[in-house]
């Protein structure tokens, strides 16, 4: 795999632009564009010394629903995280452009509470492409590291609609995939005291916002429209996010917590979240407030008892994983 240090984080909008050039026919067979078809390319990108900084902190507790103190959240490393993940996409080799992916599932773990003078090293790199009902899927896998020592680790899960081989289906705009992960029983497990939560319009510019993550299905119902949504959609993080805030007092300081994306949250809405505890671990669900539409479902458990389904993070993308 080839290894490609950068001095500063990738600037967004540039990722972004390009990313939409692929929507024009014919575009991804111009240089620098990616979206010429073919496989997944073999590369890391590192980031040295990326800072936690406060303001940034403080208006992710905010928008997400965390405490004003206390640990940073699990989720915070996925904004630095995700200019790395672009730049992977944005690659003229890479096979599709970011923009029409689903993000279906998310898997974090922390390995020891992140402290705001951390200055993290970051590792990315993608896994091959792997057929799935719905089209085809392939992962990103991202590594932090703070002074030689590994504190967090993320797969992000994502899916390029379409046909997977002769026997494909295509999927409806937002739908997700089954998740290959424990979080199968979590739905109806998380059955505990519900508690109804409205989601506000505009929730997805001001996650935006923080994040750097400015998808237009996220931004307005005009601009999600043209990506065959009725209306703008929560992103998929701050859902998670959301849901661990909720739990944020009942978490160890070593832990993973994973997630399948199910059916989009059209914004403004209500959803309903509710958990249960099994044994060590706690299962949660988000549904809708009116119904038993399912956006998303989750299991958190220790770290020791949960990394066997991480431990392929650490190998090259070679290694077929979704």
């Amino acid at each position: 795999m080839k290894t490609r240090e950068l001095t500063r984080p990738p600037q967004i909008l540039p990722l972004y632009l390009r990313a939409a050039a692929t929507l024009v026919p014919g575009a991804g067979h111009l240089p620098g564009i990616p979206g010429g078809g073919g496989e997944i390319p073999e590369v890391e990108l590192v980031l040295r010394d990326a800072v936690i900084e406060g303001d940034r902190l403080a208006s992710y507790r905010e928008v997400c629903g965390f405490a004003a103190a206390g640990p940073i959240p699990a989720t915070f490393l996925h904004m630095p995280a995700f200019p790395l993940h672009m730049a992977l996409m944005a690659d003229e080799r890479f096979p599709f452009g970011a923009v029409g992916l689903v993000h279906i599932e998310n898997e974090i773990t922390q390995l020891r509470p992140l402290r705001t003078q951390d200055r993290v090293n970051l590792k990315v790199h993608a896994g091959p492409l792997e057929p799935h009902p719905r089209g085809r899927a392939f992962s990103i896998f991202t590594q932090a590291h703070v002074d030689g020592e590994p504190v967090w680790r993320e797969r992000s899960t994502m899916l390029r609609r379409g046909r997977a081989g002769a026997e494909g289906a295509s999927a409806p705009a937002g739908s997700g995939g089954p998740a290959n992960t424990a979080t199968g029983a979590a739905a109806d497990a998380a059955a505990g005291a519900p508690v109804t939560w409205k989601v506000p319009e505009d929730i997805g510019r001001r996650y935006g916002a923080v994040s750097g993550d400015r998808n237009p299905i996220h931004m307005h119902a005009l601009t999600a429209k043209a990506f065959g949504f009725p209306r703008a959609i929560a992103h998929g993080m701050w859902t998670k996010a959301r849901c661990l805030a909720a739990l944020e007092a009942e978490l160890p300081d070593s832990y993973t917590v994973t997630v399948a994306f199910r059916k989009p949250v059209l914004l403004p809405g209500s959803v309903r979240f509710a958990h249960t505890e099994q044994g060590r671990a706690i299962a949660f669900a988000l549904r809708a407030a009116d119904g038993d539409a399912l956006h998303l479902e989750g299991r958190i458990a220790a770290a020791g008892a949960a990394a066997g389904s991480q431990a392929d993070a650490e190998r090259p993308a070679q290694g077929a994983h979704r």
